[in-house]
């Protein structure tokens, strides 16, 4: 599937979730199975060599790509969730906002020292979440072989916080 076919499968959604905003609506591809299948290899293709150890998807459509996409690379798959999500002992990292500093946490044993680790999620906008992500893996004495997403939204830079390999399918 060429990049015009998967970027066909993205559907443009005006003013959501507020006004001025120009949502990329990952939902049609997740829909069209080929679409899902083509998504999930375009993320992965460049890290298949990388001896990956844990991919990690950020919250939530991170989840959705990461597993398969761990799956594709035989690594382990572990969660980047939001603040007070998880059950157990967890690693934070936070994050400046437009308006004020959220908080990303992972589990103290979803990264060991010397794991060898790549970041997806569908899309990156600012990079806050993926560099509070990066900070993480750093924190819990893992070695970062990059970061991977479906969509990059070049306008708002968020490739420029991410001191690691990037791979982006889509650019918008």
């Amino acid at each position: 599937m060429t990049v015009d076919q998967l970027r066909s499968l993205i559907r443009d959604v005006p003013d959501f979730p507020k006004e001025g905003i120009l949502f990329r609506d990952v939902t049609p591809l997740l829909l069209d199975p080929a679409g899902l299948n083509a998504a999930i290899e375009a993320v992965a293709e460049p890290f298949k060599q990388a001896k990956v150890d844990r991919v990690l998807g950020i919250e939530a459509r991170g989840f959705i790509f990461g597993a398969p996409i761990a799956q594709a690379l035989g690594a382990g798959f572990g969660l980047v969730r939001k603040a007070g999500k998880l059950p157990w002992e967890s690693h934070s990292a936070s994050y400046e906002l437009e308006y004020g500093i959220d908080r990303v946490e992972m589990h103290v044993d979803t990264v060991e020292a010397g794991h060898r680790v790549l970041i997806v999620d569908d899309l990156i906008a600012t990079g806050g979440t993926a560099a509070a992500a990066v900070e993480l893996v750093r924190k819990a004495g893992g070695e970062m072989v990059g970061c991977s997403f479906l969509i990059e939204l070049l306008a708002l830079g968020g490739r420029e916080k991410l001191d690691t390999e990037f791979h982006s399918v889509l650019t918008y």
